[in-house]
């Protein structure tokens, strides 16, 4: 079941994307930025904590 239910959410994702890729490049790009801005903060943290 959890199979089935798998290749299914990848379908609609991949169904979302090709029939609206506007707004999914928009949400691909905040993720990506959520991402940078952790690993940024990681950064500082450790810069912060050496100094």
């Amino acid at each position: 079941m959890k199979k089935v239910l798998g290749w299914v959410v990848l379908a609609l994702v991949i169904f979302y994307i090709g029939t609206n890729p506007g707004p999914a490049a928009d949400i691909a790009e905040g993720v990506g930025d959520g991402i940078a801005d952790m690993f940024r903060n990681i950064g500082v943290f450790f810069s912060e904590l050496a100094s």
